[in-house]
């Protein structure tokens, strides 16, 4: 028959920039595209409803693309290994592609699916697109080891130049694309259509989310962010998303989309580029800074690429162990918005309803579980990201959430002062509206108490329908107590610390606020 070709699509869930796509099509006598339901590939190991729901908008979304061209997305359930020895056998499967997945959670599954492969005589295309760089080739320059921090990761993909342009769309004309027939399809257990969040087992419990999965839907709003980005540049600053952080307007991250590689990360990069250049009269930017969320991103992905370990705080070898507390119902109530804290309540119940808050909020609340006030594993909180977050990600959340708890990373983050969870709130979002739209309790309180709502007298109280400890609960720590305890045991931890994790300190203090990507008038409650 010669070339039969399989796509096999992961967490590259886009038509454009997928260069293994590319490959697969040339010169194929016979195309199928496919999804497997695994059990974790595309994040589906820990998710919740909103993160389900995007995915399976994603497939959708492609699934009709595929179909426009005379196509199908053939979606099935169960284990990659047995359903490509089936289409081998069963349509003389001769070439398998896929986009490389580089963090190290998935080596497993890739592994086995290449040794496989490899035992059949099928050709592998495996290629880069979810990264701007080849993380083990950054690695590789290094000299075998992950640079230990930014500044080092910026020297060695300078050396390497700029990423790889964006690869062409593909070009359906002339492809004939397979069916599959009824007994093969029971075999590979093919779901009949791509199925829905429910049909899958997860249950809506009230959740709305902020983001639409799928391909054309994040094309279009990645040129509402450019337009974002070019009124920036005309008025002469750079990363409008950190500048100026809203919390109530529509969010412009295009982390969901990114995750999901709905859309492709060199273009995102490049499409900024060619946007400043425009305004600029073709100058390219002095630096990488403008497109620094981004790099961070690369960052993190280059640091757990060889580390299995990358998510957990045993066995990982970048990690401080930290003894962490075991709460449960602290964690519950932190989880929930139950802590007493408007502004920390606000931002985890917008995570839980809608699957995304701002970068910002994430830092405080994830401050809060740590060093900042409870003193809980990161681990923890990483977890219930992992659930309630559409753009978490293995590699950049677990690296969010080291850093911000002093696990790894960091240096001036070293618990001498942390966030605090009500100047912090009052800087970022003054009016008080944020909390009212997530926290309804407090929807009629006085501006004065919305940040501090157990400074109101009883009397304030009851004439603005919540009770502090009754309908709206009471503070779970003292946040000045709880720091000053947690300040302690960190300096007391840093002073046993004979020899540090590598990876254990940022550049210099501008990294730092590179990474937290707060407005310059927050930063006094920080450092």
């Amino acid at each position: 028959m010669g070339k039969v070709a399989v796509h096999w699509f992961r967490h590259g869930l886009r038509l454009h920039d997928n260069p293994a796509l590319l490959e697969a099509l040339q010169d194929a006598k016979m195309f199928y595209a496919i999804f497997i339901f695994d059990g974790e590939s595309a994040g589906t190991k820990f998710t919740g409803y909103n993160r389900q729901k995007y995915l399976t908008e994603s497939l959708l979304d492609m699934d009709q693309q595929l179909r426009d061209v005379g196509s199908q997305l053939f979606v099935c359930k169960g284990n990659p290994i047995d359903i490509f020895t089936t289409l081998h056998k069963e349509i003389g499967l001769t070439h398998l592609s896929f986009e490389q997945d580089c963090e190290a959670i998935w080596n497993k599954r890739d592994n086995a699916v290449r040794k496989l492969c490899s035992e059949l005589g099928v050709t592998v295309i495996e290629r880069i697109s979810h990264t701007l760089w080849d993380p083990f080739e950054i690695i590789e320059a290094n000299g075998g080891q992950p640079p230990t921090t930014y500044e080092m990761f910026m020297q060695v993909v300078k050396v390497l130049g700029d990423p790889p342009k964006p690869s062409p769309d593909p070009d359906w004309e002339n492809i004939t694309f397979g069916d599959i027939p009824d007994e093969v399809a029971q075999k590979i257990k093919l779901c009949p259509q791509v199925p829905s969040p429910e049909e899958q087992g997860y249950t809506c419990n009230g959740e709305c989310p902020v983001y639409t999965g799928g391909e054309k839907i994040a094309l279009a709003h990645l040129q509402e962010r450019l337009i974002v980005e070019e009124n920036a540049f005309r008025d002469g600053y750079i990363l409008p998303n950190q500048v100026n952080p809203d919390l109530l307007g529509p969010p412009m991250s295009m982390s969901a989309a990114l995750r999901f590689g709905c859309l492709s990360v060199r273009k995102f990069y490049w499409d900024v580029q060619k946007t400043y250049q425009k305004i600029n009269r073709g100058e390219p930017p002095a630096s990488h800074s403008m497109t620094a969320q981004l790099i961070w991103r690369e960052f993190f992905y280059c640091m757990s690429a060889n580390n299995p370990k990358y998510s957990e705080m045993k066995g990982n070898p970048i990690c401080i162990q930290i003894p962490w507390y075991k709460k449960p119902d602290q964690l519950a109530a932190w989880e929930e918005g139950r802590t007493g804290y408007p502004f920390i309540d606000a931002c985890m119940r917008q995570l839980r309803k809608e699957g995304w808050i701002h970068h910002v909020c994430r830092t405080v609340v994830s401050c809060f579980l740590t060093r900042g006030d409870l003193w809980i594993s990161w681990v923890d909180g990483l977890k219930v990201f992992y659930k309630y977050l559409i753009d978490a990600d293995w590699s950049v959340a677990a690296g969010n959430w080291m850093w911000v708890s002093s696990s790894a990373f960091e240096r001036r983050l070293d618990c001498s002062v942390c966030i605090c969870p009500v100047e912090y709130g009052r800087r970022i979002e003054p009016t008080g509206d944020y909390i009212r739209q997530y926290v309804p309790e407090l929807a009629n309180f006085p501006q004065e108490f919305i940040f501090e709502p157990w400074k109101a007298s009883r009397a304030i109280q009851k004439e603005h329908n919540c009770i502090i400890g009754q309908d709206y609960p009471e503070r779970i720590v003292d946040h000045a107590e709880a720091s000053k305890s947690n300040r302690k045991i960190m300096k007391s931890i840093r002073n046993r610390l004979k020899k540090p994790p590598m990876h254990c300190a940022p550049s210099d203090p501008e990294e730092i606020k590179q990474y937290l990507r707060l407005p310059q008038s927050c930063f006094h409650n920080v450092f």
